[in-house]
């Protein structure tokens, strides 16, 4: 779980880097070359305009219907990724009994050999699959990061506006930008408990680069991370936090 998070931070902070690189790129049209502009970038961007015509033409309404739509779509991947999790801590007792078990020859290559040969076979009698919770994450990625370009890139978002703010331009009172940070902030911390302080430090460094790539970038992009955030703060309460407290009320009762 702590590997995982830590992964999905570092991960985010690589998007976040990426989507301030794609500010500076050419608008996306059916006409830009490449493969991940066409098959990934361009169909979002294709998305986005469509949903603004159901919706008058507005982009702000576009985004926010796409980003739900999309977090629903990715909803069962992140489920089994949770399922997959907890088949893991559930496991870990076991796990740390064989590490002591062999820690005195962990240096040897064949009590190394041994050791993971047994773990093979304990996730197989519990059927776990040590990859199942990283691979949906890596299928997530890339429609996420994709749907950051488009957002980007689409050059009709840059011309309209949204609530008190221009789309293509930065929050002139930075409120949006703040919301973003403080839902980053407070959606991690949901997930964060037990971490290692080194580990910590990323809870507070990721809200504080959202903040300052919210004043910087466009408003657009600060509207997404804070429909997302609170969609994954309210999915990350009834598949987390409600299940934590339900298995400690069984553990008590």
């Amino acid at each position: 779980m702590k590997k995982r998070l830590l992964l999905v931070m570092m991960i985010g902070l690589v998007v976040l880097l990426s989507a301030c690189g794609a500010a500076n790129q050419a608008p996306i049209t059916m006409e830009t070359e490449g493969f991940w502009n066409h098959f990934f970038v361009f169909p979002m961007s294709w998305l986005l305009i469509q949903v603004a015509e159901l919706f008058d033409g507005s982009y702000g309404f576009s985004i926010i219907v796409v980003t739900i739509a999309i977090r629903l779509l990715l909803l069962p991947l992140v489920l089994k990724q949770q399922k997959s999790a907890r088949a893991m801590q559930a496991l870990r007792p076991e796990m740390e009994a064989l590490q002591k078990k062999f820690k005195a020859g962990d240096k040897d290559p064949k009590k190394q050999q041994e050791m993971q040969k047994e773990l093979m076979g304990l996730y197989q009698t519990h059927g776990v699959n040590p990859l199942a919770g990283c691979l949906p994450l890596f299928i997530q990625m890339p429609v996420l990061m994709a749907f950051y370009f488009a957002i980007m890139r689409t050059e009709q978002i840059v011309l309209h506006t949204f609530l008190w703010f221009d789309l293509g331009q930065p929050d002139p009172f930075y409120l949006l930008p703040l919301i973003a940070g403080f839902t980053t902030f407070l959606q991690v911390k949901m997930t964060a408990t037990g971490l290692q302080d080194q580990m910590k430090v990323m809870m507070y460094i990721m809200p504080v680069m959202i903040i300052v790539a919210g004043i910087t970038l466009p408003s657009a992009l600060s509207l997404y991370w804070v429909v997302g955030n609170i969609f994954m703060i309210i999915q990350t309460y009834f598949t987390v936090t409600r299940f934590e407290q339900k298995r400690a009320e069984v553990s008590n009762s």
